[in-house]
């Protein structure tokens, strides 16, 4: 039969991660490489009781269509959680997505025409990153240090494509690289974005994660002409499986969002956003959530420990302050495919850097999740990869004697 398939079928292949995570889930591999949360943390007996509560209180309405913007108290909620942080808000700007890539997706299809320019910190958010493509954006990458996306590069970056449609970034915590922005940084930003007329796209899935450090502001806190969308999920703080994001932003943005999310869904799970209004009534999500931070933390801790005493001295990598992840930079000239591929015979796993690239402009570099693996997990396969650098940079004469 003839391949009938559109021309924005072509833009898009499996996600390169997805795909490292099917050969992962052998039993026997330790495995750094997912984004995913601890599953022992889930509170499965809450989530008993508030499935049981919402089904006794309201059975038929919580299994029957809703409304496209969502649930009114998990919105009203959301409103809560976003104030205490620095933003505040409405109901009518609040959206609920099915979960925050949704929220990505419907961005694309809202805002990017053939050939729009997207700019973002290099590296970035692979799922965003195959979202934009489906689009066929042009991806314009501004460098990061340690402080996250380098302002003076961003400024460069505008001035060389005054058209650019929005800025897309991961201001704490950030994927892959585990980098915040700090407070200036996020100021300034704004100033870019005012003085260039660009929109800031925000995705926040992390920063109730923190648990160093102190707390900074989103960059929406400073935002002056409503030119920032806002997203996040409970997917890190709550279940992934429930899949519930939500979208913050001027109401005309919301209402054009609404448009697209009934072309692609209606509305998100019903059921799914009740319970997650009604745990959030019976239990403290907060106290939920430092549960997570301090496992997060020991995690955090011990494979920053182990980096150090496990891996070669000449590599550099991030020590974040909350989140999921650590960035590993090898070598120049190390193919990070190719240590995926020789830890992988040792039955441990990470992701190799090259996808989190728009234009794959580097390649020595790898994503460590924490979050995921047991502290006694995390020694055995460190010492794993510890073993696997060692050889392959010795083999490449890297290693100093």
């Amino acid at each position: 039969m003839e391949n009938k398939f559109a021309e924005r079928a072509c833009l898009v292949n499996s996600s390169e991660t997805r795909e490292i995570l099917k050969v992962t889930e052998r039993p026997e591999v330790i495995s750094f490489a997912g984004g995913l949360p601890a599953p022992e943390l889930f509170p499965v007996e809450a989530l008993k009781v508030a499935c049981n509560v919402v089904l006794n209180e309201e059975g038929a309405a919580s299994l029957q269509y809703s409304t496209t913007e969502g649930y009114g108290p998990l919105r009203e909620a959301i409103c809560q959680r976003m104030k205490a942080i620095g933003i505040t808000s409405a109901i009518n700007n609040v959206l609920i997505t099915s979960g925050s890539q949704q929220a990505i997706d419907l961005t694309g299809r809202l805002f990017i025409n053939e050939g729009d320019t997207i700019i973002c910190e290099s590296p970035t958010y692979l799922a965003a990153i195959n979202a934009f493509k489906s689009y066929n954006a042009n991806f314009v990458e501004v460098a990061m240090d340690n402080d996250g996306m380098i302002m003076e590069e961003l400024e460069r970056k505008l001035q060389e494509h005054p058209r650019a449609k929005f800025i897309y970034t991961i201001p704490d915590f950030q994927n892959p690289t585990g980098r915040t922005l700090t407070l200036q940084r996020r100021k300034r930003m704004i100033e870019l974005a005012n003085q260039y007329d660009v929109l800031i796209v925000e995705d926040n899935p992390y920063g109730a994660i923190r648990f160093a450090g102190e707390g900074i502001p989103p960059v929406k806190h400073f935002d002056t002409e409503n030119r920032v969308i806002y997203m996040s999920t409970f997917s890190k703080i709550f279940t992934p499986g429930m899949r519930i994001g939500w979208i913050c932003a001027d109401q005309s943005f919301i209402d054009k969002y609404v448009a697209f999310k009934q072309t692609a869904d209606l509305h998100t799970d019903s059921f799914a956003q009740r319970i997650t209004a009604k745990y959030m009534e019976l239990y403290d999500l907060e106290e939920h959530i430092k549960k997570i931070k301090a496992v997060y933390k020991a995690r955090c801790t011990k494979m920053l420990k182990c980096i150090k005493e496990f891996f070669p001295e000449n590599l550099s990598y991030s020590k974040p302050e909350g989140g999921l992840f650590i960035w590993v930079e090898l070598p120049e000239g190390v193919d990070s495919k190719h240590i995926f591929t020789e830890c992988l015979k040792n039955n441990v796993a990470c992701v190799p850097g090259v996808p989190f690239f728009p234009n794959g402009t580097q390649k020595n570099t790898l994503r460590l999740n924490y979050s995921n693996m047991p502290e006694d997990q995390i020694i055995e396969g460190m010492k794993r990869m510890g073993d696997v650098l060692h050889r392959e940079l010795i083999k490449r004469q890297y290693v100093c004697n």
